[in-house]
Formats: structure tokens, sequence, C-alpha cells
């Protein structure tokens, strides 16, 4: 099992890679800077939206997947998602990206 990256690390990073590509990603909550968990929220521009989340593989390597229930929501329940999350777990970074067709650009992440 390789090291974890810091979560503020990898938000600067991604963040950095989506600006390099023209896509508009912005920290919506900052997090732990050490271990935060991260949320990626793609708001699709149509009052809808997917959220990502986080989870390690037998490997220990990252993995994405989808947090909820239909991958595509109304954006209210992408937003209560988020907000049942944060109470759960405070150190939670939350990043919204805009695209039109949901892509969150978590290839290679």
């Amino acid at each position: 099992m390789e090291p974890r990256l810091k979560s503020g690390i990898w938000v600067a990073a991604y963040l950095r890679r989506c600006a390099s590509a023209n896509i508009f990603a912005v920290v919506a909550r900052k997090g732990d800077d050490t271990a935060g968990s991260v949320i990626v929220k793609v708001n699709l521009l149509d009052g809808r939206a997917r959220v990502f989340t986080t989870a390690y593989d037998d490997r220990g390597e990252r993995v994405w997947m989808s947090a909820l229930k239909d991958d595509v929501a109304s954006d209210a329940d992408a937003e209560s998602y988020i907000e049942r999350s944060v109470v759960r777990d405070p150190d939670i970074w939350v990043i919204e990206v805009e695209d039109r067709a949901g892509d969150p650009h978590l290839d290679g992440f």
C-alpha cells in the first residue's frame, strides 16, 4: 500500500488540472488539510448534478464512485447528500465542477 497523499495537496492538484483544461472547479467547502475526505459535485448547469465520493480498494488505491442512488439527481438532492455528509464528517472537502456532460474529470486521480 502506498502512502496516501494529504487531502489539501490532492485538492490543489485536482484544481490545477481542471484549470489547465479550462474546466471550472472550485472549493465549495474546505476540509481537513491532512486527512479530510473529498466529495466532487459535478453541476450539469441545468438543475441536475452528479456526486462522487472516494473509497479505497483492496490495494489501498483511491477509487471514485457515484454517491447518489440515481447517478444524476436534482441539484437539491445533491446538496442534501452533501449536507448530511458534512454533519457526519466535518473534515470533508467539497469540490464543485461545472460540466454539462457530467464528467468529473477524475481519470487518473
